[in-house]
């Protein structure tokens, strides 16, 4: 049988996905999930029908939403992940030999079992000590805790369905009331070709923010057009003075990469400014 995953992103362009088996499927309270075995790209984490990381790629996203904030910072110790119960990001983080807490908080704590289970290079990472998971609405969350942190990455999936109130200014607001003095913000701000609405008004919310505010860019195969945006938001830490010798252990991010993620094009740039139609 020829089995595909077909991932539509518009009514105009989707992306078709030979599929080699199904490992797991399931209806949770909050979405549907999927673990599909890809021809070529591997196993992926696949939520409401869109994929969310293949263990060929994820890598790349996993390593640019976490290394960078983490690289700005001067000494993370505190971080909390928003989202990510697949634990790529989580991986990338405990990576840094300052941090001594993570607090991840994902709406779905059937993500995180299926990870564990399935996706194990990346689901491992919820066995470090240094780990707590709290199973609740990030939103909720950064409204309610009386936590403080040194770095917040926002790793949410796209903004339809559970995930769109992450791409909020109230949303910014409290994940700024819970930063340190010198605190930095990650977020994932979507496709420059496909969420140009979401890219200007979070990158604008984070800016009117933060004394720092900046975007980022990174090539996913797997994601939609593949160019993928990340915004820092920086209440002390410019860009500038980020040490990305502090990263190791990785595949795609090194200091290159950190010096060069900035440059933007021109049309991104048009996009930031609110100089495009919507």
């Amino acid at each position: 049988m020829d089995l595909w995953l077909i991932e539509h992103q518009t009514n105009n362009y989707k992306l078709n996905w030979r599929v080699k088996g199904i490992v797991c499927h399931k209806r949770t309270k909050v979405q549907d999930l999927l673990v599909l075995e890809l021809e070529e790209f591997g196993r992926a984490l696949v939520l409401d029908g869109a994929i969310q990381v293949t263990v060929m790629d994820e890598y790349i996203y996993n390593e640019m939403i976490t290394h960078v904030p983490l690289c700005i910072h001067k000494n993370p110790r505190k971080v909390l992940i928003i989202g990510g119960g697949d634990g790529g990001a989580l991986r990338e983080v405990l990576k840094h030999g300052t941090v001594q807490k993570v607090h991840l908080v994902e709406i779905d704590e059937e993500v995180i079992e299926v990870s564990k289970k399935y996706l194990p290079s990346m689901g491992d990472s919820f066995n470090d000590p240094r780990v707590d998971v709290v199973i609740e609405n990030g939103k909720n969350y950064v409204a309610n805790t009386h936590e403080k942190y040194d770095v917040v990455i926002v790793d949410s999936s796209d903004p339809v369905g559970p995930a769109v109130t992450l791409f909020q200014k109230q949303f910014y607001k409290n994940c700024y009331r819970i930063l340190n003095e010198d605190g930095v913000l990650s977020a994932q701000t979507g496709s420059p070709f496909f969420y140009k609405k979401t890219l200007n008004r979070s990158f604008n919310f984070i800016k009117s923010l933060f004394n720092h505010t900046h975007l980022y860019l990174a090539c996913i195969p797997t994601y939609p057009s593949g160019l993928w945006s990340f915004t820092i938001g920086s209440k002390k830490y410019d860009k500038s003075s980020g040490n990305p010798e502090k990263a190791n252990n990785t595949k795609y991010f090194n200091a290159e990469v950190y010096r060069s993620c900035w440059g933007l094009p021109e049309f991104v740039k048009k996009i930031l400014e609110g100089d495009v139609e919507f």
